[in-house]
């Protein structure tokens, strides 16, 4: 179902099947609320063996989706899912015990607890570009914090949502855990339905589509986004250093990666030192030809590469200079590793998120015209900076915003369970991973227990005579 256009007799099946599935696991979710630590943390030990078993399964969907090595499918696929069970694991009794807050004068006897508890029904709308990591890894946390959960993966990458759903079918029943697939007709009848949480990663366009439908049932969201992650290169930085970590960061997964860096800002001292480390560092890590290597993904679909073709044609039609690369072959969706210079924000491939493996180079002459640039454009969903001067990476991060910020190194911050990843207004709403992905799919619960008996509150009930308005002035000391 998922490769062809649903007709109305097959949606109203779809709607059918959304509307008994969600009534399910609507029923089913009081008791996953009150599941323990310990019975969570079995679950998500089952799982972890359940996706090593699957681990060669996993690679040959991913590469059959879009020809991504094993090598990258463990490293951008499997092993952060991975280790996100191990850290949560670690942490889940201690995340889920309640939280004693202090106790303000004016509320004397009082005591405070913040308590965890599920939201209830959750959606998890994954994208394409890393199918399984991206659809499994929102779904930890929604175990852990006691949900039960829909997942809709994407329909480009077929292969790897049929193995998903063939893997979790295997370990949950469907009022708990759930996959459907299908294309963006699936989606919409998912989110007609009033979800307590719907986590959503993909382009800010489709997010803001999410946010409506969420609105109409005041769902509350986690929106996982993306945009233009701009790198600055100062003439401080290290060169060959820089050079190694924003060719690996920007071509990994032939640059399909949200936090991927978009676009280079470099001094007019280094830049062509930067170009030509660049292009050494593309042969070293892909051969003198990328399309030969095993390392080397491919584009998802014929769409995508196209847009991607745009995007250069119009660059190159505009002015830019070809620094490296610029080989397409349609028949295999493949788009060498590609360096422009001489970009402008006449061109499209400015404006528009590249999501693929060609990266415009842009020289500046001090650090302001540097991050004056970036401010012009909606708050990116990453921003790297390479300086070995810690006045300059300073200076970068207070005169500007972004979901994440990564100093001397590129992608590596999504690797630490204990710093929040997510975007900010147009990269994202919410953040993830670690405690944060767990609060995600928590509601935070204020609980108060009070005295019986004598209270201080009760010195202000009413009549407001002379008495009690004095000691009501008394009070305004404490608050």
């Amino acid at each position: 179902m998922e490769n062809s256009v649903l007709t109305a007799p097959d949606m109203t099946l779809v709607e059918q099947e959304v509307a008994r599935v969600f009534e399910a696991q609507k029923r089913n979710a009081q008791n996953l609320k009150n599941t323990t630590a310990k019975e969570r943390i079995a679950k998500l030990k089952a799982l972890k063996k359940l996706i090593l078993d699957y681990r060669e399964q996993i690679h040959q969907a991913v590469y059959a989706d879009f020809r991504k090595s094993s090598a990258e499918a463990d490293l951008g696929e499997i092993f952060g899912v991975l280790g996100s069970i191990s850290h949560i694991v670690s942490h889940l009794r201690k995340w889920m015990k309640p939280k004693r807050v202090a106790t303000p004068m004016n509320m004397l006897l009082t005591k405070g607890y913040v308590v965890y508890e599920p939201k209830g029904v959750a959606l998890i709308i994954s994208p394409w570009n890393y199918p399984f990591q991206l659809a499994i890894d929102p779904l930890l946390y929604a175990i852990a914090a006691g949900n039960t959960a829909i997942i809709k993966p994407s329909e480009m990458t077929p292969h790897t949502s049929a193995v998903i759903k063939k893997m979790l079918a295997q370990l949950f029943k469907e009022d708990e855990i759930a996959v459907f697939e299908g294309d963006a007709q699936v989606a919409q009848a998912l989110l007609k339905k009033p979800f307590d949480h719907i986590f959503f990663t993909g382009s800010p366009m489709l997010g803001k589509v999410i946010m409506r439908a969420a609105a109409e049932n005041l769902t509350s969201v986690t929106l996982e986004l993306g945009g233009k992650s701009p790198t600055i290169v100062d003439e401080s930085a290290n060169i060959k250093d820089a050079a190694e970590k924003i060719a690996w960061g920007k071509f990994f997964n032939c640059g399909q990666t949200c936090i991927a860096p978009d676009y280079v800002l470099v001094h007019e001292k280094v830049k062509d030192q930067l170009i030509n480390e660049m292009k050494n560092n593309i042969q070293k890590y892909y051969g003198q030809e990328a399309k030969s290597s095993d390392s080397y993904a491919r584009i998802v679909n014929q769409r995508h590469f196209l847009r991607i073709k745009n995007l250069l044609d119009n660059a190159m039609q505009n002015g830019a200079e070809m620094e490296f690369g610029g080989n397409l072959d349609g028949s295999e969706n493949y788009i060498s590793p590609t360096i422009l210079s001489n970009v402008n924000d006449g061109m499209e491939v400015m404006h528009e998120e590249i999501f693929g493996p060609v990266l415009p180079i842009i020289s500046f002459r001090n650090l302001k015209e540097a991050t004056d640039y970036v401010n012009t454009k909606p708050k990116p969903l990453a921003l790297y900076v390479f300086s070995k001067d810690k006045n300059v990476q300073n200076q970068v991060v207070n005169n500007t915003s972004a979901g994440g910020t990564a100093i001397n190194e590129t992608l590596a911050h999504i690797s630490n369970p204990d710093l929040p990843f997510g975007g900010v207004n147009n990269s994202g709403i919410g953040k993830t991973h670690g405690f944060y992905g767990f609060t995600a799919f928590s509601n935070e619960r204020a609980v108060l227990k009070q005295n019986i008996g004598w209270t201080t509150l009760k010195m202000l009930y009413p009549p407001y005579t002379d008495k009690k308005k004095k000691t009501i002035n008394n009070f305004s000391k404490f608050v």
